[in-house]
């Protein structure tokens, strides 16, 4: 036990750059925790820390010691965690990956009010439109909307979504409205680039039917994507939960309604479903009850 408390002051100490912040946090003198740290280099052998009257830095085989504590913190953590799920407490670090526009708006908002009901569990949220992956990155729970292609996944269902073709009404008018696939080709698209390799995705006669698109502007964000259509720089594939007060709003025009696009749903996915953490079943029940509430997407 004296070893680990070592490690928990060291990683306390690193990450706020202060003998007494560290102390403040676990309630003992700053005297207490200088000796922890001289007894950890005494028995590693090796200096981990360079101390001044005004500075803590960390030397090179410290910093290569902190990220391998944290880790082996994390995972003491993760490990009392799933021992203690089958309580149902929740508690521990949770990772959770999310697209950048919607993790800001849907994912976000609620995490407070997760950790309001469940107070030991530290959250991290990482907003990435790039496809994450959840064993190499350490991922708990991603967010994903997509038809979910990678079958060794477990995803779970959590709200409804569709996309469509939008544009602003300054851009109709100057290049016209398409009303069939056939007239994208004539149209600046605004696209995710490489990132959206399959193309836009349509229902035609029931018939699924992805289509390549180009424009003169691609980006990986899709929040860019949205601003350029109302900007009217084109037209662009969005979800509807993205441009539905600005469809109602007139700022933007829903096009090629006739081909609608397949499901998209939310899913919340992660590793497996056999022995999930508490703090992961819990969180993915909090985001579906919200998401369920009828007026939440109005």
């Amino acid at each position: 036990m004296p070893v680990l408390k070592q490690l928990q002051t060291f990683v306390a100490v690193a990450s706020q750059g202060s003998l007494s912040a560290a102390a403040r946090q676990e309630g003992v003198v700053p005297a207490m925790i200088g000796r922890r740290l001289d007894a950890l280099e005494e028995r590693l052998g090796v200096k981990l820390l360079v101390r001044t009257t005004r500075s803590i830095s960390l030397t090179q085989e410290g910093l290569a010691f902190f990220e391998d504590c944290q880790r082996i913190l994390t995972d003491l953590g993760d490990a009392e965690a799933a021992v203690a799920s089958g309580s149902g407490r929740a508690r521990g670090h949770l990772r959770i990956s999310a697209p950048a526009g919607f993790g800001r708006r849907h994912v976000a908002p609620h995490i407070i009010g997760f950790q309001q009901k469940h107070p030991e569990v530290k959250v991290t949220l990482e907003l990435s439109d790039r496809l994450v992956d959840l064993q190499r990155e350490r991922i708990d729970c991603a967010i994903r909307i997509s038809d979910l292609a990678d079958s060794s996944l477990v995803a779970m269902r959590l709200a409804e979504n569709r996309r469509v073709v939008v544009a602003a009404p300054a851009y109709l008018s100057k290049h016209g409205i398409p009303h069939s696939l056939d007239d994208l080709a004539h149209h600046n698209c605004l696209s995710l680039g490489e990132s959206q390799s399959r193309g836009w995705s349509f229902l035609d006669r029931g018939q699924p039917v992805n289509l390549r698109v180009s424009g003169q502007q691609e980006c990986n964000d899709g929040a860019v994507l949205h601003d350029w259509a109302l900007q009217g720089l084109g037209l662009a594939w969005r979800s509807l939960w993205e441009v539905r007060d600005d469809l109602s709003e007139g700022r933007l025009v829903s096009v090629l309604d006739g081909y609608s696009s397949p499901d998209y749903p939310v899913y919340a996915v992660v590793t497996q479903r056999r022995l999930l953490a508490a703090r992961v079943r819990h969180f993915i029940d909090y985001l579906r009850s919200i998401y369920a509430e009828p007026t939440y997407w109005d």
